[in-house]
Parts: C-alpha cells; structure tokens; sequence
C-alpha cells in the first residue's frame, strides 16, 4: 500500500475511533465516513489526471564538490523524477469507482 493511502487509512480511522469513543451515534460516524471517502476519491482523481498529463518532474539541486577547510565549491545537479502513465491512470480509475461507491450508500 502506498504511503500517502495508509496515511489517509491510518487518519480515517483514527477520526472514526475518536468519534465512537466520544459517543457520537453511528449515524453520524456513517455519514462522515461516505463525506471522507468522496473526498478521497475526488483527490484521487485530480492526483490521476495530473499524473497522466505530467508523467514527472525536474529539479535542480545544490551538491558540495569539494570542502577543503574554508574552500567550499558546489555544483547544481539537476535531478528527474519520472513516472510511467499508467499509475495517473489506476488512481484515476480508483477515484472514480471510490466516488460511484460512496454515492450508491
């Protein structure tokens, strides 16, 4: 499971545990978490679209080349961050169904 989803898991279930432990009626608990999942799925779509459009990223980064005493020389290193096209696409598929399911409830 990727990070930034166990992290939403991990964030949904502590806000449903603290909202049971506080007496809140299952209702309540029900209807946030369908509001949370369509949140979540619509964030997943527009994370999909924009990986599906941008397949990665370049940045520049500053590396210390030599550090002799108080001669310091750095170079910008350009770095690339790639992703392949069809992970925009699976999340954007997930998202889809994830909204479709959280409306049917």
């Amino acid at each position: 499971m990727p990070k930034i989803l166990r992290y939403c898991y991990f964030n949904i279930c502590f806000l449903l545990n603290t909202l049971k432990q506080s007496g809140v009626k299952n209702y309540c608990i029900s209807k946030l978490t369908t509001m949370n999942m369509k949140l979540f799925g619509i964030a997943m779509i527009i994370l999909g679209l924009i990986m599906v459009v941008w397949t990665g990223f370049t940045y520049t980064k500053k590396e210390k080349v030599i550090d002799a005493g108080p001669i310091q020389v750095s170079a910008d290193r350009e770095k690339t961050v790639n992703w392949p096209p069809y992970v925009g696409g699976i999340l954007l598929i997930g998202g889809i169904v994830i909204v479709v399911a959280s409306k049917k409830k």
